[in-house]
């Protein structure tokens, strides 16, 4: 089957939102053609090897660069998603390709994405729920937990840069949302909660390291079973999205 064409969508909306976060939202009709429930799911923001958006200049034949963004918001009626950025600087120009353009965005400027793509669920039929994330998974963490039942129990640890990046969660009332910063260690954190009664279902998105720790504590340690987890790595310090890419293959080859 052929891949659908990249989408042409304008920065309608550019906001900081917290010290370190960027939230952009970005329209096209054609986003008329997204799934109801590609909230959490995600997009690859495409740009040529001078990390511009004009595709004009790829050479026929090659890819455009392509780095993944977490749908935070939807919109069917508007045409419109809602994407939050991790705003930060690096010497490695692969490396901050998306963050440079979503900081100096304004509005009326376009990109191309492709997309979406839908992450895995979690078990929603679990006695109880266990969410982790850093600030490059607050979007999806944000995005999923809305999906929870309404009178879940559980946790959200999640790390942020500064106690400012702290953004208010809509999570069902019983659920204890925990915020980290600084150098406080997200598996650590993890480890030391009190582990409930029942089935849990987890659902984890952070940085590489932080990843394989916490996979080893939820499978190794605790015992759950694979189809009720969902972990992934969305980062690793140091590496650009390409690379983590290639890392990301040989870890689940070793692990799954």
């Amino acid at each position: 089957m052929k891949k659908p064409s990249p989408k042409l969508l304008t920065v309608i909306n550019t906001q900081q939102i917290t010290p370190n976060m960027q939230r952009l939202v970005l329209h096209s009709d054609s986003l008329a053609d997204f799934p109801d429930d590609c909230e959490g799911g995600y997009i690859k923001l495409l740009f040529n090897n001078q990390g511009k958006t004009d595709l004009s200049t790829v050479v026929e034949g090659d890819r455009p660069i392509m780095r993944t963004y977490t749908i935070r918001r939807f919109s069917a009626t508007d045409c419109t998603i809602e994407v939050d950025f991790v705003r930060h600087i690096t010497t490695d120009l692969q490396c901050g390709f998306a963050a440079r353009w979503a900081m100096n965005a304004q509005v009326g400027d376009s990109i191309n994405i492709a997309g979406p793509g839908i992450i895995n669920g979690m078990n929603l039929a679990a006695d109880w729920f266990f969410m982790t994330a850093d600030m490059t998974a607050l979007p999806a963490l944000s995005a999923k937990i809305q999906k929870l039942p309404k009178d879940a129990k559980g946790y959200a640890v999640i790390k942020v840069i500064d106690h400012d990046d702290i953004q208010a969660i809509d999570a069902p009332a019983h659920f204890h949302v925990i915020w980290l910063t600084g150098e406080e260690s997200l598996a650590e954190k993890v480890k030391s909660l009190t582990w409930l009664e029942g089935t849990a279902s987890v659902w984890t998105a952070c940085d590489f390291d932080s990843m394989r720790a916490l996979r080893h504590y939820f499978r190794n340690d605790k015992d759950v079973a694979r189809e009720n987890i969902y972990i992934s790595s969305y980062w690793k310090q140091g590496i650009s999205e390409d690379g983590h890419k290639v890392i990301k293959q040989q870890d689940a080859s070793e692990n799954n």
